[in-house]
Order: C-alpha cells, then sequence, then structure tokens
C-alpha cells in the first residue's frame, strides 16, 4: 500500500448527484458510452446494441453501476461488477437474442467484428493470465466534456470503490490501453498497481489493481441497493 495518498477531497453536491444506475438509464448511458469510446467494439456495433447491453447490465446481480445527474439530465457514468466474468457470461446467455438481433445493423456494416466478437469471453483469462484473478472490475465510464475540472470522475470511482469494499471486495482490477496516456495517468495517481501487459482485440493493454483495503480514499460505505 502506498503511504503517499492523501484522502480524497469530497464534494457533497458532487456526491449527492451520483446515484445507481437504472434501467431508465439506459439510452443515455449507450450515448455516453458511445461518445467516449466510439471506436471500441462494442459501439460499433450501434447505439440500440449498447442501449440493450445496459439493460442487461443493471438487471445483472453482479453489476455495480452508478450515474452522474445534473438537472434529470444524466451526464457520466461508471459500470463496474462484483463478478466481471460471471456478469458477462450470464448476460451472453440470457440476452443472446436481443442483443444479437440490435447488433445486427452493426454486424452488416462492419461485419469482420463477429470474428473479435467471438473472443469476448476470452478477455478474463487473458488478462488474469500468470496473476491472481480478481472477481471485482471497473469496466466502463464516460463523462460529458463540460464535466471536466469538477472532479466527477474522481468521486464517481471512489463511490463504486467504496462500494466494493462494503461488499467485502480487497481489491479491484482495471485494464486500459498501453498508451493511453491520460487513464494511465489518473490510475496510478489512485494508487492502481500494473500487474502485467496482454494483448486483446489486437490492442495492448495494461491491467492496473487496487488494494482497497486501508486505502486512504476508500471507506466502506455502500450507496447501491445490496443484492
Amino acid at each position: 500500500m502506498r503511504t503517499d495518498l492523501s484522502p480524497f477531497p469530497v464534494d457533497p453536491a458532487v456526491l449527492a448527484a451520483i446515484r445507481p444506475m437504472q434501467n431508465r438509464d439506459a439510452e443515455p448511458v449507450a450515448a455516453l458510452h458511445e461518445a467516449a469510446m466510439g471506436s471500441s467494439l462494442w459501439a460499433q456495433l450501434g447505439r440500440r446494441f449498447l442501449v440493450e447491453l445496459y439493460r442487461g447490465l443493471v438487471d445483472s446481480p453482479y453489476f455495480l453501476g452508478f450515474v452522474y445527474e445534473e438537472d434529470g439530465v444524466v451526464k457520466g457514468f461508471i459500470a463496474g461488477s462484483i463478478d466481471a466474468e460471471a456478469m458477462m457470461s450470464t448476460l451472453l446467455r440470457s440476452r443472446a437474442l436481443v442483443m444479437g438481433a440490435a447488433a445486427a445493423a452493426g454486424v452488416v456494416k462492419r461485419p469482420q467484428v463477429l470474428g473479435r466478437l467471438s473472443q469476448t469471453l476470452r478477455y478474463f483469462k487473458v488478462s488474469d493470465a500468470g496473476q491472481d484473478p480478481v472477481p471485482a472490475e471497473s469496466l466502463f465510464c464516460s463523462f460529458a466534456p463540460e464535466l471536466r475540472g469538477k472532479r466527477v470522475s474522481g468521486h464517481i470511482n471512489k463511490v463504486l470503490f467504496d462500494d466494493l469494499l462494503a461488499r467485502g471486495h480487497d481489491r479491484v482490477k482495471i485494464t486500459t490501453e498501453v498508451d493511453n496516456e491520460g487513464a494511465n495517468r489518473q490510475l496510478r495517481s489512485w494508487g492502481f498497481e500494473p500487474q502485467g501487459e496482454f494483448t486483446f482485440y489486437g490492442k495492448k493493454m495494461v491491467r492496473y489493481v487496487l488494494d482497497l483495503r486501508d486505502h486512504p480514499r476508500v471507506q466502506p460505505v455502500s450507496r447501491h441497493p445490496l443484492v
């Protein structure tokens, strides 16, 4: 555990604008996902696919997601899980037909994505290769450009990490592209430790793990309905 990390300075107004993600948030969350990650594989399948993806995630007992809302408008989100592999496995089985139909238009436009999609569930084996598996994971997040400088991303990350610790998870995993300087810098500033690199979907990735125990910025507080 790093000893140079200071407690996170919480802004009560920002914290009050963060709430658990609900089914009704699927549309704005899909739009934010597409805006930030439009070149990613799942975003290439189209907005309709992303909407169905988030509808399925919200209904999963393994899912932990939060949104940041201003004046009734969702302007940011984070999507995580208490067991990401179990969540994705059950989601793809239970909603295969719905999500397949939603992805059809994207596949017609970009048939090459089918081969890469078949690798999806290999992500967990590849990213944890040679390491102790970490079930809890932060998977996706995105924020409207006007939120820059308001520290919303730091608050919503804290909310997710607090909730994971409250549920008994000692560690959380995040993976990102090796060349994503902003993400790598932010993760290191939180105390995440790099634990190896791997290749997935043709991209060079780095695996980060954060020890939540005794972390000065993380407290065992649940703000999401326990399942």
